[in-house]
């Protein structure tokens, strides 16, 4: 018993297909690239964040534990 052959369709032509980015996928990038480059070339405008002291020692000893 034989199966029934199927033809394969013709291929869909891409004219007029879409394929530009959002404004927001080169922007985003672009953005956090410029923030850091800041960061890098001035230094002295990034300020650690202050958090739970609990968290900060708990640091400073993994560093210590590490460091031995």
């Amino acid at each position: 018993m034989s199966a029934p052959t199927h033809t394969r369709p013709h291929p869909a032509t891409r004219v007029g297909a879409d394929s530009r980015l959002p404004w927001w996928a080169l922007a985003l990038p672009t953005l956090a690239f410029v923030a850091l480059l800041m960061l890098i070339l001035n230094p002295s405008d990034a300020q650690a964040a202050t958090g739970d002291p609990l968290i900060t020692h708990l640091f400073e000893r993994v560093r210590q534990l590490t460091a031995h």
